[in-house]
């Protein structure tokens, strides 16, 4: 980093942007609930209190309960790494604002895309070509970040 080095705007674009991919994948929590109980689905037991006993059902794999719960795994598997990478990116990438924006920008765009393709059962490649998106907006920050960091 170049003395002088004010990364602000930098760390207030990757606080808007992993803040919308972080409210996106807080939504998932409802979302599974919502079909959990629509449906009289429960994981647990005690989670049926208050139902009647006939409609009471413990089960593991039903098909829209799980496509939620799958979709919001894959939102972990990626989106945790997007907030490592991402941070460190604002700091020390030394790219452009401009390129920074575009990184963040992808990733969000390709996390909701592939949100609405999994939930939607969208045929794929379409599910497929958001995850690979996201996926490949993270290895182009972690290749920036550590051709920068060879720098030093």
């Amino acid at each position: 980093m170049s003395a002088g080095f004010d990364p602000s705007e930098e760390l207030t674009l990757f606080a808007t942007y992993a803040t919308i991919v972080l409210l996106k994948m807080l939504l998932m929590a409802p979302m599974t609930a919502y079909h959990r109980i629509t449906k009289n689905v429960f994981a647990n037991p005690e989670d049926a209190t208050g139902h009647s006993q006939k409609d009471k059902k413990v089960i593991f794999n039903d098909p829209d309960v799980e496509r939620v719960r799958r979709c919001h795994l894959n939102d972990l598997e990626n989106i945790v790494p997007f907030f490592g990478l991402g941070l460190l990116y604002a700091l020390v990438s030394g790219a452009s604002l401009t390129v920074i924006t575009w990184h963040y920008r992808v990733f969000v765009i390709s996390r909701i895309l592939h949100t609405v393709a999994y939930i939607g059962a969208l045929p794929q490649p379409s599910r497929g070509l958001c995850f690979l998106t996201g996926l490949l907006v993270n290895v182009s920050m972690a290749v920036q970040i550590l051709r920068n960091a060879a720098q030093f």
